[in-house]
């Protein structure tokens, strides 16, 4: 299967190796990885994708790029592409064989029906991803709402920014960034916790670099020495899970100091006594104890940030992937909104978006528990809106289902038994993966449409061929909240489809055709305009023109006329929830104070796991790796994942850099290479997720989730170290890469 199938890598070769070769046309779209969504130009010759340039009119990045930013053309006609539908053949060596689209999909159809006939509508469930474009995520969720009226549809966007999501719902009412990126150049202090910017957002590292040519303090608070902790003006060094006791001990200096805005928090917000009462306790020496932070700094931190008369705060997943991660979220905007800078230039907050459309993705009805322009599918009032667009009758409308792991659970107590994936790699990216290659092996029909084949695919009855994001048009929302366009640059190789064709015809086959039969993405799109008009994240105003012309649209955007809303909370700005009332989406219009609770980890270290495992990301690898793992400059950046360990752990252990190292938890082992190295906490040590197999670091991570967000506590459990007696025996079969 690895030799016919990959990862086999990419690398500038034949025409595109060419320095003088001019293209047939140049293209402006957008890059198809993280979410700050960073403009570029792709060049095209004879329908093939040779090379980039710089888009220096698009102004989050200017020009700018990040080397995957730079290669991701080189996955346009590559080896591994997957060229026609497959079904699983275990006679053939690969494991598939080959099929006709037409047939494949008719099989799709009536395994579907089948299941559904036989155990309910419930039976069949729909993973998603948080990459593709809006109007994929939008035809997505009504295919589940509409056609199938399955309540089991999440996204891989519940590993990500569900969290985040959750604790700006509770505090502001809407879940977007508050400010643009311009807003952080100018302020007096720029505080970052959990986000390795200079590896997963580095154009944002740009942003913070000029804000500090700009005379502004940078602290950042991370268990590494990452890049940006390295240029900051003072670091934090916290341990794993603690970032609510952190942020609690903040608030504490800042009121004990009166370092807090008391007209603001009068006149703008609710609960702020209650609040107060429970951070009293949190004493700069009690801070210190649990998050293994010096009270000298934790002071120099709270002084900087109480004292600054403009400032931003943002984060990523270092706060948000913990069984406590709304809290965390929560105690971040505790201290945003007690300095009472937010809805001014240069006073922001902001969640630091992971995936391509990690905005968009999660707005729009691919969650579990949404309906389209984030309204609640278990709110009445939301279901017969959308209901009234659909043209269905509101009580055919399914309950909200499960999240994305639970959807696994359900699969092992017998009440799902159909899947389709789509845009997800839950094997490499799910925690306890090897649980989850059970479930797999274990439902009665898995389909996967893929553009590769994946982890996940591998284990599908049926695989689809479908689209890569240069080959079909659309919208995706980055990191701002600005609705970008991405252009079509070439067309399908093959068999392959757009997957909005694909679930398309899906819908026909099934005989459940109607409201899925769009002729374009813009049609989707129109649609999509439509049934947001009203609600909190309204597009109704947004058009493909309108975006072009505009380099992007901030939503929300509710007529022709409006020109989108770059920043959120400026006072005398309207929503529908506030309606005059206040600039917060609440109908008081105030922003809401809420108590955020520190707890401990799910797994706290003992005698025979007595170390702290953390995960991330590299700056030249990308979430599961399907992609990037194929693309050769980016496999010789950083070719395979090794353990980070300190050196007074190395030496404790007797492991030497570059020696095999096994790790191991409760659930799974890997065995790597050390990487000793001073940047990390004594107590902790690092494993990047990317990779698949033996290799990968989920085989280690607990299952725990957050009890609001669900999102997986991937930034900390227990683990042991041992030096291994050799190379593991994956090491003797490589995979083609290698």
């Amino acid at each position: 299967m690895l030799e016919r199938f990959g990862p086999h890598l990419a690398y500038m070769r034949g025409t595109r190796s060419a320095t003088d070769l001019e293209p047939d046309r140049v293209v402006k779209t957008h890059c198809c990885f993280c979410g700050q969504q960073c403009g570029m130009k792709l060049k095209v010759k004879d329908e093939e994708i040779i090379g980039i340039e710089p888009w220096y009119e698009f102004p989050f990045n200017k020009g700018k790029m990040c080397p995957k930013g730079i290669k991701r053309y080189l996955q346009n006609r590559h080896p591994d592409r997957l060229l026609h539908a497959y079904k699983k053949d275990l006679s053939k060596p690969e494991g598939f064989s080959k099929m006709s689209y037409e047939e494949a999909i008719q099989k799709v159809a009536s395994e579907i029906d089948r299941i559904q006939t036989s155990h309910g509508k419930d039976a069949f469930a729909v993973l998603t991803g948080a990459s593709l474009t809006t109007e994929k995520a939008y035809l997505i969720g009504k295919f589940a709402h509409k056609t199938l009226q399955t309540s089991n549809i999440d996204y891989n966007g519940r590993l990500c920014m569900v969290s985040a999501g959750a604790g700006n719902n509770l505090a502001f009412g809407v879940d977007r960034a508050a400010n643009p990126w311009s807003d952080i150049i100018g302020s007096e202090v720029v505080w970052i916790s959990g986000a390795n910017i200079g590896d997963c957002a580095p154009i944002t590292t740009d942003y913070v670099w000029q804000a500090r040519e700009h005379g502004a303090k940078i602290i950042v608070v991370d268990p590494r020495l990452t890049s940006i902790a390295r240029t900051c003006d003072l670091f934090l060094p916290i341990k794993p899970g603690r970032d609510a006791a952190l942020f609690n001990g903040i608030l504490h200096l800042m009121i004990e100091n009166d370092w807090i805005d008391h007209d603001f928090i009068a006149s703008q917000t609710v609960g702020f006594e209650a609040l107060a009462e429970s951070v009293h306790p949190w004493t700069p020496r009690r801070t210190a104890e649990v998050t293994g932070i010096r009270e000298k700094t934790i002071r120099q931190a709270a002084e900087w940030w109480g004292e600054a008369k403009t400032s931003f705060l943002m984060h990523a997943r270092g706060i948000e992937h913990h069984s406590n991660g709304v809290q965390n979220v929560l105690g971040a905007i505790n201290m945003v909104l007690a300095s009472g800078r937010i809805g001014r230039k240069n006073c922001g907050y902001a969640t630091i978006t992971g995936q391509g459309n990690g905005q968009g993705g999660r707005e729009h009805g691919q969650k579990c528990d949404q309906l389209p322009g984030g309204r609640s599918l278990g709110n009445p009032e939301h279901r017969a809106e959308v209901a009234k667009i659909w043209k269905m009758d509101p009580a055919d409308l399914p309950k909200p289902g499960v999240d994305a792991y639970e959807i696994f659970r359900e699969v092992e107590r017998d009440k799902i038994k159909g899947l389709l994936c789509i845009c997800f790699n839950p094997v490499v990216s799910l925690p306890d993966n090897n649980y989850i290659r059970k479930m797999l092996d274990k439902l009665e029909f898995f389909v996967s449409i893929e553009f590769f084949m994946s982890e996940t695919a591998r284990f599908a009855d049926i695989v689809l061929p479908g689209s890569l994001h240069e080959e079909d048009e659309g919208t995706v929302t980055q990191c701002e909240g600005r609705v970008i366009k991405i252009n079509k640059v070439v067309e399908c190789p093959g068999d392959a489809r757009q997957d909005w064709r694909i679930i398309q015809d899906i819908c026909a086959a099934l005989g459940r055709e109607d409201g899925m039969t769009f002729e374009s993405p813009a049609a989707i799109f129109e649609e999509l305009r439509q049934a947001s008009k009203g609600a909190v994240i309204d597009y109704s105003g947004i058009s493909y023109e309108k975006i072009e012309r505009q380099n992007g649209v901030f939503w929300p955007c509710r007529s022709e006329e409006d020109p989108g809303t770059p920043r959120l909370f400026e006072p005398g700005s309207w929503n529908p929830i506030a309606d005059g009332e206040g600039p917060f989406y609440f109908p008081d219009g105030k922003a809401r104070f809420n108590e955020a609770t520190y707890r401990p980890p799910a797994e706290e270290i003992d005698a025979d796991y007595p170390f702290m495992l953390t995960t991330g990301r590299v700056v030249s690898q990308f979430l599961s790796g399907t992609q990037t793992r194929r693309i050769g400059p980016l496999v010789d950046h950083y070719p395979e994942p090794r353990i980070e360990i300190h050196p007074q752990l190395a030496e404790r252990l007797g492991i030497e850099d570059g020696q095999w190292t096994r790790a191991y938890s409760r659930r799974g082992d890997c065995t790597l290479r050390a990487s000793v190295v001073r940047t990390i906490r004594p107590d902790t040590v690092f494993i990047p997720y990317h990779w698949a197999g033996k290799k990968s670091a989920n085989q280690l991570t607990i299952s725990a989730q957050d009890p609001i967000s669900h999102i997986p506590e991937y930034k900390v459990c227990a683990v042991n170290l041992e030096p291994a007696n050799g190379p593991p025996a994956y090491a003797a079969k490589l995979e083609p890469q290698q």
